[in-house]
């Protein structure tokens, strides 16, 4: 993985492969985007290379990244992972680098967050994460570690959340642990 330092740029053939997988995934996923134009979405794309690195991070590590809203406030749209399941490319690890730390054997490869930083993305907060499940049906055999309030994670944990029995969930754990089906899914704003 590639770490994100604001200047990353893909190649121009990286450029037009990925917008091609962009617009494809945008155009066969309406419903993810009501009232947003491909052309929009392209312009802003097009004046951003930083941030289309980032999505071409995302899906490099299986998360079928797609518009899922535009902030008028910051005239920004908004890209998450769409992927069916967590991403497999991001799976098994922990919430944070303290918690990968704390780790005295066993350590998984990265933290959720410091992977996230690397790919210049944020984690989903809990909010965000029930507006993607409204999208469509996510995480219904995975789940995804979600942006932890400070006071929980203070006190040693972290949240994730899934889908189960058609109902969107929201858990804890050890933020130190880390399962072979959970990874995190991240918000883009461009």
């Amino acid at each position: 993985m590639r770490e994100f330092n604001g200047n990353n740029k893909l190649s121009p053939e990286q450029f037009q492969e990925l917008l091609g997988v962009l617009k494809m995934r945008f155009e066969r996923n309406m419903i993810r985007h009501q009232n947003i134009e491909w052309a929009s979405v392209y312009n802003k794309l097009a004046n951003n290379a930083g941030k289309l690195w980032s999505l071409d991070e995302m899906e490099a590590t299986g998360g079928e990244p797609d518009v899922i809203g535009y902030d008028e406030g910051t005239d920004e749209y908004l890209f998450s992972d769409c992927a069916a399941e967590s991403p497999k490319g991001r799976r098994s690890i922990c919430y944070d680098r303290a918690a990968l730390e704390s780790r005295k054997e066993h350590k998984p490869a990265n933290s959720a967050t410091d992977l996230a930083a690397e790919m210049g993305v944020e984690l989903l907060t809990e909010e965000q994460y029930r507006h993607l499940q409204t999208l469509g049906n996510f995480d219904t055999k995975t789940s995804s570690w979600i942006k932890t309030p400070e006071e929980i994670r203070k006190l040693g944990g972290a949240l994730f959340c899934d889908r189960r029995f058609n109902t969107v969930f929201t858990y804890h754990n050890g933020a130190e642990s880390y399962y072979a089906g959970r990874a995190f899914r991240g918000l883009l704003k461009v």
